[in-house]
């Protein structure tokens, strides 16, 4: 029952939009996903809310108080738990990074002085060098237009490298499918490609992502929480 924690404490910097194609693409790989939605704003419960998405899919609204409670309890429906965060540097991220086995930071482009992926980073460093505890991560870069050349993808990865940040391979997109979804509910591969343009594109986008999400979170994760409890007390 692994977790990821979709953070960034930028406003539109991409993370529900990541959180639902990889939510998408899991349950339509079978698997079952816990969506723990901590943005007041409940953009996923809304976009869940409209259609179903699928019986596969289980989404609950989730706040400081309550996100630890709600782990536990998704852990034992078992498959998948994908927790979207608000954009604020406060208590309910650090416990979120704290329960996470992986922790996903979205970024548009390659500017690392957007404070708000450099905030988790600094946060993750702090329970690393402070606390001991060391939370796998990865930056995924989100929002790319899709005329960018693979040169200039390439040197957006390079830049992060360089400053030692770990980065997936695939990008997110820049798609209408990753727009239309939240008006229209349901899972991206339900969507008539006839109302919604490159949906094949989108498609294979989001399998990409799932393929390396996957690969980096097998089923069997498991790890200790209590050595992680004064760690998230602390980073609060």
């Amino acid at each position: 029952m692994p977790v990821l924690t979709f953070a960034n404490t930028k406003g539109g910097a991409g993370k529900t939009t990541a959180v639902l194609i990889l939510a998408s693409e899991l349950a339509g790989r079978g698997h079952r996903v816990t969506i723990l939605d901590a943005d007041p704003r409940g953009w996923i419960s809304r976009w869940h809310a409209i259609a179903g998405a699928s019986s596969l899919i289980s989404v609950a609204p989730v706040s400081e108080e309550t996100i630890e409670a709600a782990t536990a309890k998704a852990k034992k429906r078992g498959g998948y738990i994908l927790i979207d965060l608000p954009s604020s540097h406060d208590a309910l991220l650090a416990k979120a990074v704290g329960l996470a086995d992986h922790v996903l930071i979205p970024v548009q482009g390659c500017a690392m002085d957007a404070h708000g992926g450099a905030e988790v980073l600094e946060l993750l460093k702090e329970l690393d060098e402070s606390c001991g505890v060391r939370i796998p991560h990865s930056v995924v870069l989100t929002r790319v237009n899709a005329a960018v050349t693979t040169r200039a993808l390439q040197a957006a990865k390079d830049f992060l490298a360089a400053r030692g940040i770990a980065t997936l391979s695939t990008a997110i997109a820049e798609r209408a499918a990753y727009r239309d979804v939240f008006d229209k509910g349901g899972l991206l591969q339900a969507m008539n490609p006839l109302e919604v343009s490159n949906l094949a594109r989108a498609l294979e986008n989001g399998s990409r992502l799932a393929v390396e999400v996957m690969a980096l979170l097998p089923q069997k994760t498991a790890r200790a929480a209590a050595p992680r409890k004064a760690a998230i007390a602390k980073a609060a």
